[in-house]
């Protein structure tokens, strides 16, 4: 599959560049990307959730009423899970959710996400992005030229670029991020991807 390369402007260049089959022209794996979105969603949990039980709850332990008749079941302390107030029974602890994922399996779910990308012609390819200044408002009206104006994109660069970063950061449908740090969920996440010539062309060295 080929892609004409854009300028930042939006207009054509006049070249081309051809996607690796190994990359973006594979069978996509759907339960590889469910795995690995699964992890990253994981990872993302602070796991801090914590609720009293009958033992932590500060109440009296006098009981509540006479152990006769009363025509009802005895009643215990204030602390039981059964009045309000009282400890809850089986309640969330502090646990750590992220688990062991292969490098293979999340090698092959990030492809099998690129897959379904460039299948479905979401990929755009610009030769590069120069930003001075951070400069929000410029910044989005590129991204209008290229269509993706109100569009949730992810910039994948080469390299940090500060400028870029600053000027992007306050759109909320768009993210930057570079070659090194993309993952399955961001991929997936968004509607459309936008590379620069130099970030695919180091993405197809790397997985020949």
């Amino acid at each position: 599959m080929e892609l004409k390369v854009l300028n930042i402007e939006g207009n054509e260049t006049g070249r081309t560049y051809s996607l690796p089959e190994s990359v973006f022209g594979i069978e996509p794996n759907d339960h590889a990307i469910y795995l690995d979105v699964k992890q990253y969603l994981a990872n993302q949990r602070q796991g801090t959730h914590k609720s009293k039980e009958r033992a932590e709850v500060h109440k009296s332990t006098r009981k509540l009423k006479r152990q006769k008749g009363t025509g009802g079941a005895r009643g215990g302390s204030a602390k039981s899970p059964l009045l309000k107030g009282g400890g809850r029974i089986f309640g969330p602890r502090p646990r750590d959710y992220s688990f062991k994922l292969n490098k293979k399996v999340k090698n092959l779910a990030r492809i099998s996400a690129l897959s379904y990308k460039a299948k479905d012609n979401f990929i755009t390819l610009i030769d590069s992005i120069n930003i001075d200044t951070p400069n929000t408002k410029t910044f989005n009206e590129n991204l209008k030229r290229l269509n993706l104006g109100g569009v949730k994109t992810l910039v994948i660069l080469s390299n940090i670029d500060r400028n870029t970063y600053l000027s992007s950061r306050n759109l909320p449908k768009c993210k930057v991020t570079t070659i090194n740090d993309i993952n399955t969920y961001d991929i997936m996440n968004a509607k459309q991807l936008l590379f620069v010539e130099s970030a695919i062309k180091e993405l197809g060295k790397s997985e020949e």
